[in-house]
């Protein structure tokens, strides 16, 4: 089977070659590679259009700012040209039998990962291996790999496990059908979270191949830069050590932001078991009713609803200027999400209205309840109204909001 390799990178030229250059030295030309630039700086496009052959495929963003691996991805699938693909990093080594060993086990209605080789860059898990070898190509040894994984390839042969992260394999046909990546989520951070939790919720099945061992120098296109800074070494409690990085500005900026866009989607925070499968609650349409609400609690508490009422004597100037500095940073219309509960009862309009005082509201109920909202309802088999701590719970529809397609939409 003839497969396509998608690589989307921004400024990460030596990864890239490097990445290429282990997809051309185990499988010569037999599968394509989509290479999409980023609107990099670095030589990446000039050093892409010198390759030859006609299993390449070239795209750039000419920028000058980046879309994102969330909008590349999607290119990358619509310009490839076979029914299979699998999504690679563009820090991230091949190895002999990647690809045999995800072939074998692909099918429609089912995603492929692969085993990531990781240093100690993030806590360990029982989906990867943790190796050092090497953070960047000047002192990674494809020997040294290769040597590595010879007893693995033995040991873990045939073994599957489910879980969902790159790098991952699927048909053409599934990914098309959930409508691809969400927009929400460009230019990064919480694409992959968002698409395998759809995934899930599409019936696709998850396999995780363990024998098909990739080396994942591990976020260098976004969250680490090249001259990696180490904050500190975390003793883990198996004995071994986390060499805790320092994120690159960029990331942090986009990551604490993407959370709350991720909130104001699903409800709840970013879950998965041991093995990275997802867990995803059910989404209800939910209104806070909130009285006695200031500016700090209204940041708070605004992402974790599809509406928020908040009192009339509250400040509508300061109302309105959360509005407008939370709005230049979200895909969501503000204006609709928070509005001011006069005399009129917004229950009535929703599907499902939690109604409390927030000057009543602790980190524990912060925690314990806003952040497990769609569990709760998840519990709940009738209509009408209940009480649970501070809360005042009114049900009035309990209909599952369908979340398999993106709520912004991509190029499918």
């Amino acid at each position: 089977m003839r497969i396509t390799f998608i690589i989307p990178s921004r400024n990460n030229l030596e990864y890239l070659k490097q990445a290429v250059k282990s997809i051309q030295d185990c499988y010569q030309d037999a599968h394509d590679i989509v290479l999409l630039d980023d609107a990099s700086t670095d030589g990446t496009w000039d050093w892409i259009q010198q390759l030859q052959g006609e299993n390449i495929i070239k795209y750039r963003n000419e920028g000058p700012d980046r879309v994102g691996h969330t909008v590349l991805y999607d290119v990358g699938v619509k310009l490839s040209n076979t029914e299979v693909f699998t999504i690679l990093h563009a820090d991230m080594v091949v190895t002999p039998k990647y690809i045999p060993n995800l072939i074998k086990r692909v099918k429609k209605g089912v995603v492929v990962s692969g085993t990531r080789i990781e240093p100690p860059l993030h806590p360990p898990g029982p989906e990867k291996i943790v190796k050092h070898l090497g953070f960047e190509p000047s002192e990674f040894s494809y020997k040294a790999l290769l040597e590595f994984i010879e007893p693995l390839q033995k040991e873990y042969k045939s073994m599957v496990t489910e879980g969902i992260f790159a790098p991952w394999m699927m048909y053409k046909e599934d990914f098309v059908g959930i409508g691809g990546h969400d927009l929400l989520f460009a230019p990064m951070e919480l694409e992959d979270s968002d698409i395998f939790n759809r995934m899930l919720l599409a019936g696709l099945n998850f396999v995780q191949a363990r024998d098909a061992f990739v080396y994942h120098m591990t976020c260098r296109g976004s969250r680490f830069k090249d001259g990696l800074e180490i904050e500190r070494e975390i003793p883990l409690p198996d004995g071994t050590i986390w060499y805790k990085p320092k994120d690159s500005e960029e990331y942090t900026k986009l990551r604490n932001n993407k959370f709350r866009e991720w909130w104001r989607k699903w409800h709840c925070n970013v879950l998965h078991d041991d093995f990275m499968k997802p867990i995803v609650p059910p989404r209800y349409e939910t209104a806070f009713v909130v009285h006695g609400c200031n500016l700090s609690l209204l940041e708070v508490l605004e992402p974790w609803c599809d509406r928020i009422y908040v009192d009339e004597v509250f400040q509508i100037g300061r109302m309105w200027d959360y509005v407008e500095m939370e709005g230049s940073k979200t895909n969501f219309d503000l204006t609709k999400r928070v509005l001011v509960n006069k005399h009129n009862d917004p229950q009535g309009e929703n599907d499902i209205v939690i109604e409390f005082d927030g000057r009543q509201l602790t980190q524990d109920y912060y925690e314990n309840f806003i952040q497990k909202i769609p569990f709760i309802l998840g519990e709940v088999k009738e209509l009408g109204t209940f009480e649970y701590g501070i809360f005042r719970i009114t049900i009035n529809k309990l209909s599952k909001i369908n979340m398999v397609q993106p709520f912004f939409r991509n190029i499918f």
